[in-house]
């Protein structure tokens, strides 16, 4: 770290950068590689249940390794694997070793770009849609509205979740909320995972319909907040 720190600015932007891009080619890779068949998979939850329930006592280890990686890797989505979860380890374990794997990506992604900065982050998201968070910059309503979007289905989670490590928050407030406030949606996601897994098809559709509805709203909401601060 001191020879880093040591080198001119020139030669610290130039391995900044050279590792960012390494680190974008590796979430390619492992997207098309990795997340690519894991989502086909997890889409299929027996076939997914089986294939967790070979690796007996470690499988519930992958599956949290797996929820973490697809947090990490934003581009790969998260609502095939959660269902998963209810269906292979039933609703209360699903649910809790999906927030395991959401609150361990979560805070590798926060150490990463509290360390990295705003650079990194504008190489995974357009800089317009970081904009419109601008309730970051008031420490008064910061907590309270991070908790506030990551309950609501449907909001940028994923964004939000990288540009939170720019903040002043603390890292225990961070786990907190990423385990408290992701209740509400990863519930949804298990519970119809399990009700799946109990061939209950029309409690499950009932489920994905207000899940549903509930996202809409949520975006509604969510688009209508950004365009009035954006413009206030």
């Amino acid at each position: 770290m001191r020879h880093y720190e040591q080198l001119s600015k020139k030669q610290q932007k130039i391995i900044l950068i050279s590792f960012i891009l390494l680190f974008v080619a590796l979430m390619f890779l492992v997207s098309y590689y990795v997340g690519k068949p894991l989502i086909q998979y997890a889409k299929q939850p027996e076939l997914f249940k089986k294939w967790i329930d070979s690796y007996g006592i470690w499988g519930k280890l992958i599956y949290v390794l797996i929820v973490t990686l697809q947090v990490i890797v934003a581009i790969i989505p998260g609502e095939p694997f959660e269902i998963a979860g209810g269906y292979c380890f039933e609703f209360v374990e699903g649910t809790l070793l999906c927030l395991a794997g959401i609150i361990l990506g979560s805070v590798i992604i926060f150490a990463f770009v509290r360390k990295y900065g705003h650079f990194f982050i504008e190489i995974f998201f357009k800089k317009e849609d970081l904009d419109k968070l601008v309730f970051l910059k008031d420490p008064s309503k910061l907590n309270f509205l991070t908790f506030l979007i990551f309950a609501i289905p449907g909001t940028p989670k994923d964004l939000l979740t990288y540009a939170v490590g720019l903040t002043d928050m603390d890292i225990k407030t961070w786990i907190l909320i990423s385990f408290f406030a992701r209740i509400p949606s990863v519930i949804t996601s298990t519970y119809a995972g399990h009700t799946l897994g109990e061939q209950n098809y029309r409690k499950t559709v009932m489920i994905f319909a207000a899940t549903m509805v509930i996202s809409i709203i949520g975006v509604i909401i969510y688009n209508k907040h950004s365009k009035n601060k954006q413009e206030g």
